[in-house]
Formats: structure tokens, C-alpha cells, sequence
């Protein structure tokens, strides 16, 4: 069984930076791309960024230019530093890694940007 443990969320005043962490565990065959969403209250859940195996990257226009995703193809462990951080960052921050056939989510990490 596959698992995924994300790390690192919190509250942090606007302008600030934190460093998500998703590790996943069990036998996991190939993992084509990892990925970052996040799902504030009352909206639906976006991409916020995204990585494939070949280290090529994807991100939200609202993001761009402040996060940057990155990933340890050893550890199966993807990460998203978030620098600049604004109050509309707050959401639930979710993890994901796919394969062929499969799909697996973390259970997400509460971000909170607020002075």
C-alpha cells in the first residue's frame, strides 16, 4: 500500500516562506510526475505545481516566479518551497505522484497566510 505524508504547512505572516515536504512510501512503480494542489474554502482545487520524471516543471500563473517545485527521485519525495507568500496562498495543500494506471494522495496540509 502506497502512502503519502505531507510536512511543513503552518501559519506564516504574508511575505513569508515555507518548505512542504511529501514523502511517499510502499512499493510505487515508476512515478511519471508529482505534483502540488491546494483547495481554499469555497473554491475548487487547482495545480498549483507540478514535476515529471524528467525534471520538468509546470506552475500555476499565481504562482510563478515564488514557488518552486523540486523532487528526490530516491527518496520518492517531492517538494514545494513557497517564498513571497500572500493571503490568497492560504489553503489545504495536497500532494500526488503518478503512475501508469495509478494515482495517489497525500491527506494535505493546512497553509495559513495571515498578519
Amino acid at each position: 500500500q502506497v502512502q503519502l505524508v505531507e510536512s511543513g504547512g503552518g501559519l506564516v505572516q504574508p511575505g513569508g516562506s515555507l518548505r512542504l515536504s511529501c514523502a511517499a512510501s510502499g512499493t510505487i512503480f515508476s512515478i511519471h510526475a508529482m505534483a502540488w494542489y491546494r483547495q481554499a474554502p469555497g473554491k475548487q482545487r487547482e495545480l498549483v505545481a507540478l514535476i515529471t520524471s524528467g525534471g520538468s516543471t509546470n506552475y500555476a500563473d499565481s504562482v510563478k516566479g515564488r514557488f518552486t517545485i523540486s523532487r528526490d527521485n530516491a527518496k520518492h519525495t517531492v517538494y514545494l518551497q513557497m517564498n513571497s507568500l500572500k493571503p490568497e496562498d492560504t489553503a489545504v495543500y495536497s500532494c500526488t505522484i503518478e503512475g501508469y494506471r495509478y494515482q495517489y494522495w497525500g491527506q494535505g496540509t493546512q497553509v495559513a497566510v495571515s498578519s
